[in-house]
């Protein structure tokens, strides 16, 4: 396998050029251009602020539960939802990037692990571009919740993702091409998986901690701990989530090799059903 990665250096101008002209396609005659990927997180975080930080907690009357509220609360829920659009977008997209591209596929010789490694870059700028938004938002409204020098640690939360991400778009690009089904249970799946991480509340609340099962089902979801890295990084300014970090990367890494090795003995298939 890090021979075959090695190989794939070789073809980083062809990512290079995949990735330019997928996000140049994306935004191809609209109005806006690049400004939606700016403009995407942030209906998201206005939608999810006002139901999930104003309506709930308003008609349950249970706001100081949440243990972060206002202003504060938003940004904890953008931090989140930030690098989750990019894992659900990646994992969605790879789906169904063979499929979309079956033309190339027959028509051009190439390594088609191309193709997952452009989906999950296309998307990781999308979540750089909306970074400057979230360190904004906090320089000018987060009260009480100051940028510390633990930002420092971003690449590092950003790099456990990248690894576990592109291990779930592989072995999910791979499955697709024979089990169709898929994409539909995925699109289910990721939806169930959005709410068993803690992105739109905190991982530490008193509701989650009273039960021991609860937590452990938390604990064992590597999205937790991405998701309580970037927290850790921009909302709570300290250390002590980064050290499940090692761990996930370590699932991450045996997940990428799985998906690799999937994607690797199927490829000789992938003309023919796509």
């Amino acid at each position: 396998m890090i021979r075959k990665i090695r190989e794939l250096a070789k073809y980083r101008q062809l990512i290079a050029t995949l990735v330019s002209r997928e996000l140049k396609a994306r935004y191809r005659g609209t109005v806006f251009g690049f400004f939606w990927s700016l403009l995407n997180p942030l209906l998201l975080l206005v939608v999810y602020s006002i139901v999930f930080g104003i309506i709930l907690p308003t008609s349950s009357g249970r706001v100081e539960n949440t243990m972060i509220t206002g202003l504060n609360y938003s940004i904890f829920l953008f931090t989140g939802l930030l690098p989750w659009v990019w894992f659900n977008s990646s994992v969605l997209e790879s789906a169904n990037v063979l499929f979309v591209n079956s033309n190339l596929i027959k028509k051009i010789k190439f390594p088609l692990e191309v193709l997952p490694i452009t989906t999950v870059l296309t998307n990781l700028i999308h979540f750089l571009l909306g970074l400057p938004i979230l360190v904004l938002f906090i320089l000018f409204f987060g009260k009480d919740m100051p940028l510390t020098w633990w930002v420092l640690f971003l690449p590092v939360a950003v790099l456990v993702q990248l690894v576990f991400t592109l291990g779930m778009s592989f072995l999910v690009a791979a499955l697709t091409v024979h089990f169709r089904d898929l994409k539909d249970i995925l699109s289910n799946l990721l939806t169930l998986w959005f709410f068993a991480t803690p992105i739109i509340y905190p991982f530490m609340i008193p509701a989650i901690q009273k039960h021991k099962a609860l937590v452990l089902a938390l604990s064992l979801n590597p999205m937790t701990h991405i998701i309580e890295a970037y927290h850790y990084t921009f909302v709570f300014g300290s250390l002590p989530h980064w050290k499940k970090l090692p761990v996930t990367l370590a699932v991450g890494l045996i997940l990428l090799w799985i998906g690799y090795t999937v994607f690797d003995k199927l490829r000789d298939t992938f003309v023919e059903e796509v």
